[in-house]
């Protein structure tokens, strides 16, 4: 029986001990093509180097998927810090449109919806009406129906209405701010974990693919070894 060469360690063989490459995955050729450029389909190789091929790889695909992974991990990582980055801006920008009346009016504001001021303003009427009744009989400087409280009174809400609507317009502002914020952030989130879902979903195709061609090459093994098994116990 003739002997033929191995293209990879340029051995002689047995045509039983070669493999055409015609029978050979793609894959495989696809390594063997790297350090031997002169492959061709009518080229054989030795069983110990196709072994050798197999298993570089199988290697390969487990450090693809293992990359792949990684990948989507550190993709997932930045994707979370961008979003704390784009958060923390807006609230930042937010923050610097306040103008100094703005800061006023909402600090009046807040202070005259308190009962802190309920109980200073009723203290402060109290005090007045009891001076102008009983300690100031003789020469009170406001005398009952106390028109100059009156006139107080009526300045203080004339001046601390428009005040309260500076604050109001303020937090609406504030509101609409908030809100294209929060648009901004949920709308992000939503194209993110699409994008996640798709990679996701990408991975596990790959994966199967990837899977399949394990299973093949496993098969292709344990054909190997029954026939080697079958042709040892017939030469028994």
């Amino acid at each position: 029986m003739d002997s033929k060469k191995c293209a990879v360690c340029n051995k002689d063989y047995l045509p039983n001990d070669l493999i055409s490459g015609d029978n050979i995955h793609h894959e495989i050729e696809r390594l063997i093509k790297v350090d031997r450029p002169g492959w061709k389909d009518s080229s054989y190789i030795c069983k110990s180097d196709y072994e050798k091929y197999r298993i570089s790889h199988i290697i390969e695909l487990i450090s693809d998927e293992h990359s792949q992974i990684e990948k989507l991990e550190s993709e997932v990582v930045n994707n979370i810090k961008s979003s704390e980055l784009v958060t923390s801006n807006l609230n930042s920008d937010s923050n610097q449109k306040f103008t100094l009346g703005e800061k006023i009016a909402d600090k009046v504001a807040e202070f005259g919806g308190s009962w802190k001021f309920i109980i200073i303003f009723f203290i402060l009427l109290t005090a007045w009406i009891v001076m102008n009744s009983h300690f100031l009989l003789t020469k009170p400087f406001d005398p009952f129906p106390f028109i100059l409280m009156n006139l107080i009174l009526s300045c203080l809400a004339a001046i601390q209405a428009p005040i309260i609507m500076m604050s109001q317009n303020r937090q609406e502002a504030k509101d609409r701010i908030r809100g294209e914020n929060d648009y901004k952030i949920n709308l992000k989130a939503e194209i993110e974990i699409r994008t996640l879902h798709e990679k996701v979903d990408h991975l596990l195709l790959a994966q199967w693919s990837k899977m399949i061609e394990i299973q093949k090459l496993q098969i292709d093994l344990l054909s190997e070894i029954r026939e080697k098994v079958k042709t040892e116990s017939i030469q028994q």
